[in-house]
Protein backbone atom coordinates (compact mmCIF):
# COMPACT_ATOMS: atom_id res chain seq x y z
CA UNK A 1 0.00 0.00 0.00
CA UNK A 2 2.75 2.49 0.92
CA UNK A 3 4.90 1.74 -2.52
CA UNK A 4 1.19 2.45 -4.52
CA UNK A 5 0.63 5.63 -2.41
CA UNK A 6 4.09 6.68 -3.15
CA UNK A 7 3.75 6.18 -6.61
CA UNK A 8 0.46 7.73 -6.80
CA UNK A 9 1.72 11.00 -5.12
CA UNK A 10 4.63 11.30 -7.40
CA UNK A 11 2.31 10.71 -10.21
CA UNK A 12 -0.15 13.51 -8.76
CA UNK A 13 3.11 15.79 -8.26
CA UNK A 14 4.67 15.70 -11.85
CA UNK A 15 1.05 16.44 -12.96
CA UNK A 16 0.69 19.44 -10.82
CA UNK A 17 4.14 20.55 -12.13
CA UNK A 18 3.11 19.77 -15.72
CA UNK A 19 -0.38 21.77 -15.27
CA UNK A 20 1.75 24.64 -13.50
CA UNK A 21 4.45 25.05 -16.48
CA UNK A 22 1.80 24.98 -19.05
CA UNK A 23 -0.41 27.31 -16.57
CA UNK A 24 2.52 29.44 -15.93
CA UNK A 25 2.64 33.31 -17.23
CA UNK A 26 0.45 33.24 -20.04
CA UNK A 27 1.01 37.49 -20.30
CA UNK A 28 3.26 36.71 -23.16
CA UNK A 29 1.88 33.82 -24.99
CA UNK A 30 -1.54 35.97 -24.82
CA UNK A 31 0.09 38.96 -25.94
CA UNK A 32 1.74 37.56 -28.69
CA UNK A 33 -1.74 35.91 -30.25
CA UNK A 34 -3.09 39.73 -30.42
CA UNK A 35 -0.07 41.45 -31.51
CA UNK A 36 0.81 43.61 -28.72
CA UNK A 37 4.16 44.53 -30.03
CA UNK A 38 4.73 46.90 -27.02
CA UNK A 39 3.21 44.45 -24.55
CA UNK A 40 5.73 41.76 -25.84
CA UNK A 41 8.69 43.80 -25.61
CA UNK A 42 7.74 45.10 -22.45
CA UNK A 43 7.42 41.20 -21.08
CA UNK A 44 10.55 39.96 -22.76
CA UNK A 45 12.34 42.59 -21.00
CA UNK A 46 10.80 42.17 -17.66
CA UNK A 47 11.96 38.60 -18.28
CA UNK A 48 8.82 36.26 -19.00
CA UNK A 49 10.02 32.59 -20.43
CA UNK A 50 10.35 33.47 -23.88
CA UNK A 51 9.58 29.19 -24.83
CA UNK A 52 6.51 28.43 -22.43
CA UNK A 53 3.80 26.77 -24.12
CA UNK A 54 0.25 26.82 -23.61
CA UNK A 55 -1.87 23.51 -23.37
CA UNK A 56 -1.56 22.61 -27.06
CA UNK A 57 1.88 23.20 -26.99
CA UNK A 58 2.35 26.50 -28.84
CA UNK A 59 5.30 28.86 -27.87
CA UNK A 60 4.41 32.62 -28.02
CA UNK A 61 6.54 32.61 -31.41
CA UNK A 62 4.66 29.94 -32.73
CA UNK A 63 1.52 32.29 -32.12
CA UNK A 64 2.77 34.93 -33.68
CA UNK A 65 3.64 33.05 -36.67
CA UNK A 66 -0.06 32.01 -36.92
CA UNK A 67 -0.88 35.50 -36.64
CA UNK A 68 1.29 36.94 -38.88
CA UNK A 69 2.59 39.22 -36.00
CA UNK A 70 5.80 40.41 -37.82
CA UNK A 71 7.57 42.74 -35.02
CA UNK A 72 6.08 40.23 -32.34
CA UNK A 73 7.98 37.58 -33.86
CA UNK A 74 11.01 39.53 -34.73
CA UNK A 75 10.77 40.76 -30.58
CA UNK A 76 11.18 37.19 -29.52
CA UNK A 77 13.77 35.92 -31.79
CA UNK A 78 15.69 39.05 -31.05
CA UNK A 79 15.61 38.01 -27.58
CA UNK A 80 16.29 34.53 -27.97
CA UNK A 81 13.27 32.65 -28.87
CA UNK A 82 13.21 29.28 -30.70
CA UNK A 83 12.01 28.70 -34.17
CA UNK A 84 11.77 25.07 -33.27
CA UNK A 85 9.52 24.70 -30.22
CA UNK A 86 7.25 22.07 -31.45
CA UNK A 87 3.77 21.87 -30.24
CA UNK A 88 1.30 19.09 -29.84
CA UNK A 89 0.58 18.88 -33.74
CA UNK A 90 3.95 19.10 -34.45
CA UNK A 91 4.27 22.38 -35.48
CA UNK A 92 7.13 24.46 -34.79
CA UNK A 93 8.02 28.28 -35.81
CA UNK A 94 9.80 27.73 -38.68
CA UNK A 95 7.28 24.65 -39.89
CA UNK A 96 4.28 26.85 -39.66
CA UNK A 97 6.31 29.71 -41.50
CA UNK A 98 6.89 27.69 -44.42
CA UNK A 99 3.20 26.44 -44.91
CA UNK A 100 1.70 29.74 -44.16
CA UNK A 101 3.89 31.61 -46.65
CA UNK A 102 5.58 34.22 -43.40
CA UNK A 103 8.63 35.50 -45.31
CA UNK A 104 9.64 38.40 -43.29
CA UNK A 105 9.55 35.88 -40.04
CA UNK A 106 11.33 33.74 -42.21
CA UNK A 107 14.24 36.01 -43.19
CA UNK A 108 14.18 36.89 -39.36
CA UNK A 109 14.63 33.30 -38.70
CA UNK A 110 17.41 32.08 -41.21
CA UNK A 111 19.97 33.59 -39.49
CA UNK A 112 18.94 31.92 -35.65
CA UNK A 113 19.61 28.31 -37.92
CA UNK A 114 16.39 26.46 -37.52
CA UNK A 115 16.71 23.04 -36.98
CA UNK A 116 16.40 21.41 -40.38
CA UNK A 117 15.95 17.97 -39.35
CA UNK A 118 12.59 18.22 -37.29
CA UNK A 119 8.77 16.81 -39.73
CA UNK A 120 5.63 18.37 -39.33
CA UNK A 121 2.71 15.85 -38.78
CA UNK A 122 3.00 14.55 -42.53
CA UNK A 123 6.71 14.01 -42.25
CA UNK A 124 7.32 17.07 -44.15
CA UNK A 125 9.72 20.34 -44.02
CA UNK A 126 9.35 23.71 -44.07
CA UNK A 127 9.50 24.08 -47.76
CA UNK A 128 6.81 20.62 -49.33
CA UNK A 129 3.95 22.99 -48.14
CA UNK A 130 5.39 26.27 -49.00
CA UNK A 131 5.54 24.67 -52.43
CA UNK A 132 2.18 23.40 -52.34
CA UNK A 133 0.69 26.23 -51.45
CA UNK A 134 2.50 28.38 -53.99
CA UNK A 135 4.72 30.77 -51.29
CA UNK A 136 6.71 32.35 -53.97
CA UNK A 137 9.09 34.69 -51.35
CA UNK A 138 8.81 31.99 -48.73
CA UNK A 139 10.48 29.47 -50.93
CA UNK A 140 13.14 31.92 -52.12
CA UNK A 141 14.36 32.37 -48.53
CA UNK A 142 13.67 28.90 -47.80
CA UNK A 143 15.87 27.89 -50.67
CA UNK A 144 18.64 29.84 -49.00
CA UNK A 145 18.76 27.55 -45.49
CA UNK A 146 20.64 24.21 -46.48
CA UNK A 147 17.33 22.85 -46.43
CA UNK A 148 16.58 19.31 -48.25
CA UNK A 149 15.41 20.04 -51.67
CA UNK A 150 14.44 16.23 -52.35
CA UNK A 151 13.15 15.19 -48.88
CA UNK A 152 10.17 12.78 -49.27
CA UNK A 153 6.87 13.20 -46.90
CA UNK A 154 4.98 10.20 -45.04
CA UNK A 155 2.96 10.56 -48.58
CA UNK A 156 5.95 9.86 -50.42
CA UNK A 157 6.01 13.11 -51.88
CA UNK A 158 8.82 15.67 -52.52
CA UNK A 159 8.17 19.14 -53.00
CA UNK A 160 8.24 19.32 -56.47
CA UNK A 161 5.74 16.43 -56.33
CA UNK A 162 3.55 18.33 -54.34
CA UNK A 163 3.79 21.75 -56.41
CA UNK A 164 2.27 19.03 -59.14
CA UNK A 165 -0.21 16.86 -57.52
CA UNK A 166 -1.70 19.60 -54.66
CA UNK A 167 -0.81 22.76 -57.08
CA UNK A 168 -3.14 24.18 -60.12
CA UNK A 169 -0.14 24.66 -62.34
CA UNK A 170 -0.96 28.30 -62.53
CA UNK A 171 1.95 31.36 -62.39
CA UNK A 172 2.39 30.97 -58.62
CA UNK A 173 3.08 27.50 -58.98
CA UNK A 174 5.12 27.54 -61.96
CA UNK A 175 7.51 29.94 -59.98
CA UNK A 176 8.26 27.83 -56.94
CA UNK A 177 8.94 24.98 -59.72
CA UNK A 178 11.47 26.55 -61.41
CA UNK A 179 13.03 27.67 -58.24
CA UNK A 180 13.33 24.48 -57.10
CA UNK A 181 14.56 22.88 -60.06
CA UNK A 182 16.48 25.68 -60.38
CA UNK A 183 18.28 24.86 -57.17
CA UNK A 184 18.72 21.38 -58.22
CA UNK A 185 15.56 19.33 -57.24
CA UNK A 186 15.93 16.15 -58.97
CA UNK A 187 13.02 16.22 -61.74
CA UNK A 188 12.23 12.55 -61.68
CA UNK A 189 12.12 11.46 -58.13
CA UNK A 190 8.81 9.71 -58.20
CA UNK A 191 6.29 8.88 -56.09
CA UNK A 192 5.41 5.60 -54.33
CA UNK A 193 4.07 4.08 -57.43
CA UNK A 194 6.32 5.16 -59.35
CA UNK A 195 4.96 8.12 -61.37
CA UNK A 196 6.97 10.80 -62.20
CA UNK A 197 6.50 14.55 -61.72
CA UNK A 198 6.53 14.81 -65.56
CA UNK A 199 3.84 12.58 -65.64
CA UNK A 200 1.66 14.05 -63.02
CA UNK A 201 1.96 17.19 -64.99
CA UNK A 202 1.12 15.75 -67.90
CA UNK A 203 -1.70 13.88 -66.99
CA UNK A 204 -3.25 17.55 -65.07
CA UNK A 205 -2.35 19.31 -68.29
CA UNK A 206 -0.10 21.57 -67.10
CA UNK A 207 1.67 22.43 -69.43
CA UNK A 208 3.72 25.13 -68.49
CA UNK A 209 5.48 23.21 -64.98
CA UNK A 210 5.89 19.98 -67.81
CA UNK A 211 8.43 21.98 -69.65
CA UNK A 212 10.15 23.42 -66.87
CA UNK A 213 10.48 19.76 -65.58
CA UNK A 214 11.45 18.58 -68.97
CA UNK A 215 14.12 21.18 -69.36
CA UNK A 216 15.62 20.33 -66.28
CA UNK A 217 15.91 16.85 -67.17
CA UNK A 218 12.75 15.00 -66.14
CA UNK A 219 11.65 12.31 -68.01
Amino acid sequence: MRGAAAWLGAVLGVSLMIGSASAADPALIEAATAGRADEVSRLVKAGAPLDAQDAQGRSALLLAVAGNHVSVARTLLDAGASPNTQAANRDTPWLLAGALGRAEIIAAMLPRKPDLTIRNRYGGNALIPACERGHVEAVKLLLTSGIDLDHVNDLGWTCLLEIVILGDGGPRHQQVAKLVLDAGANPSLADRDGVSPLTHARQRGQRAVAALIEQAGGG
